[in-house]
């Protein structure tokens, strides 16, 4: 991708689990290669524990990467450049008293933001240019919006503060960890368009990490289906969701029904739950729950196959 602001190589995230005895490593992502153009919202899908927030958290510095590499801007990253970059790659919580102090008015966190990330902004004008950002975000009167105390906001409007928080840097990428899982169904649109103008009126990539495959299908440009810490297929988000070839994102459409889409093969099966990933031997991590599965898939992972030229998937039942 000659446009790619981030590119990331063979992502590996173990961490130890266990005692003295019962020593092991569990992999949160393993060998996770993709790619996030400028001016794009990729969608990072899966199921709890395939390892999406690891993977912007590794991308944020919160936790080191035990193998592998990314590069951001044109430049390796490694834990100094991440720490000099985190205005460039910001970071926005599932829960937005992550970022929120709640004993403090709104506006401390976004003029602090600014005094940090902005300093050709004079002081006399940080309230204005905070006032600015929170109406970018949809959240007005600013002014008054600056004045209120957390507590105050809805969590829908606490959300957006959060991205009027990350944009005070100017940023080049956001990374957007579950955004809208603990709003109500009625409210998430205005957050995903909220995301929508972010890239296309400021130009702002995001790495959009979410569970659910209807708001991803709204917003996304490209969708990568996680399993099990691996890719399991990724491609344009109309490809992935018009025509799912991995068995576990046809399973993961079959989670979320569609009346206009015809039944699929899954529908009613019970499969089971997802790996622990702890010491995993050989082999595709699907296998146990895929009703394709054959003798090679236990003893090899599986390659990425073309699909096409933005559509791959990791599976030996998949043809090309």
């Amino acid at each position: 991708m000659p446009d790619a602001i981030l590119r990331v190589q063979d992502l590996t995230r173990l961490f130890r689990v266990g005692g003295f005895r019962t020593r092991g490593q569990l992999h949160a992502i393993d060998e996770v290669s993709f790619e996030v153009a400028s001016g794009e919202i990729v969608a990072l899908v899966g199921e709890s524990g395939s390892g999406k927030s690891t993977i912007a958290r590794v991308l944020a510095g919160l936790y080191p990467a035990t193998s592998g590499s990314f590069v951001f801007e044109g430049k390796a990253m490694g834990r100094r450049e991440v720490r000099a970059s985190r205005g460039d790659m910001p970071m926005v919580f599932q829960d937005p008293f992550g970022s929120i102090n709640p004993v403090l008015r709104v506006g401390h966190a976004l003029l602090r933001s600014l005094k940090l990330h902005r300093p050709d902004i004079k002081r006399a004008d940080r309230f204005a240019e905070a006032v600015a950002l929170v109406e970018k975000v949809g959240l007005t009167p600013g002014e008054e919006v600056l004045r209120r105390y957390p507590h105050e906001l809805s969590g829908g409007q606490r959300q957006r503060l959060g991205f009027a928080q990350a944009l005070a840097s100017r940023p080049s990428l956001i990374l957007a960890d579950e955004p809208v899982s603990m709003l109500d169904v009625s409210i998430r649109i205005g957050l995903l368009n909220v995301m929508k103008e972010l890239r296309d009126n400021e130009g702002v990539s995001i790495l959009y990490i979410t569970h659910d495959l209807a708001s991803a299908r709204y917003v996304a440009d490209r969708m990568i289906v996680l399993y099990a810490g691996r890719i399991a297929e990724e491609g344009l988000t109309t490809e992935v969701i018009g025509s799912p070839q991995h068995p576990y994102t046809r399973l993961l459409m079959s989670s979320a029904p569609d009346p206009h889409l015809a039944p699929t093969a899954f529908e009613g099966d019970d499969l089971g739950e997802p790996p622990k990933v702890i010491n995993p031997g050989p082999g595709c991590r699907f296998a146990p729950r895929c009703p394709l599965a054959m003798d090679q898939c236990v003893v090899t992972t599986p390659p990425m196959v073309a699909l096409s030229a933005t559509h791959h998937a990791a599976c030996y039942a998949v043809k090309p």
